[in-house]
């Protein structure tokens, strides 16, 4: 088949190797409950409702795959999705490595997702693939701030931080995952690129390459306080009564 001919495949890299330190002691915060089942597997869900998505690799703890294995048999997963478990690294730029170099042959798009957002709508997903699909070498989901946002100057004794800028609010984003990229590229980016790396797409951006938007959703939040959780189980408890979910 050529290479015109044959079509995109979609894998999905879910870093979930985190302690998850602000939602307070206990289990990595991938494995804390929503809503009686773990985050972990709420974003596995996620990823595997796009039909374009056809492999997820869940990125466990070093020491956590058998139990991260475990906990996706248990769970009720989409037939017609493969799942794989490796252990991760240090730091989450080590474990989505370990993730990439996981993948089998033949894979075009690759998605990077945070297990703590475990309610980012298919909808989103299949937006950041159809991007990438369409040309872009990195796409991320993003929303417009309803907040001004203020530059300071960081005091390390706690006292009052001055306000060195305020940024033009029309011109700034709050960037979501799933984050989509061309394969190829992101690899690249992994091997060459080590410092002042915020996110996959910052890597990107570092190569010189253009990262485009697409617009975010309000349920990608990201669970990372105790409050995250209450509005995450207000979320499935809407759309349980809404879409039956």
């Amino acid at each position: 088949m050529s290479d015109e001919s044959r079509p995109f495949r979609t894998a999905a890299v879910i870093p979930a190797a985190g302690r998850g330190v602000r939602l307070g002691p206990g289990a990595p915060k991938a494995l804390r409950a929503l809503n009686g089942t773990p985050m972990l597997i709420h974003a596995v869900r996620a990823m595997a409702a796009s039909r374009a998505v056809s492999l997820v690799v869940v990125v466990a703890p070093p020491d956590g795959a058998i139990e991260v294995k475990n906990l996706l048999a248990e769970h009720a997963l989409p037939d017609r999705t493969d799942f794989l478990v490796v252990p991760g690294g240090e730091s989450r730029q080590e474990s989505v490595k370990l993730g990439l170099d996981a993948l089998p042959p033949g894979f075009d798009v690759v998605l990077v997702h945070d297990a703590a957002r475990p309610l980012v709508p298919v909808d989103t997903v299949d937006a950041v693939i159809e991007a990438v699909r369409d040309g872009a070498p990195a796409v991320v989901p993003a929303l417009p701030l309803a907040d001004t946002v203020k530059q300071v100057e960081p005091r390390a004794d706690g006292s009052p931080e001055p306000v060195v800028a305020t940024p033009e609010r029309a011109r700034l984003r709050a960037v979501q995952t799933p984050q989509g990229f061309d394969h190829a590229t992101l690899v690249r980016a992994h091997e060459s690129v080590t410092e002042n790396v915020t996110d996959d797409a910052s890597m990107i951006e570092q190569l010189g390459l253009t990262v485009v938007v697409v617009p975010g959703h309000e349920e990608a939040f990201k669970v990372t306080r105790p409050l995250d959780l209450v509005l995450a189980e207000a979320v499935l408890a809407r759309r349980r009564a809404n879409d039956g979910f």
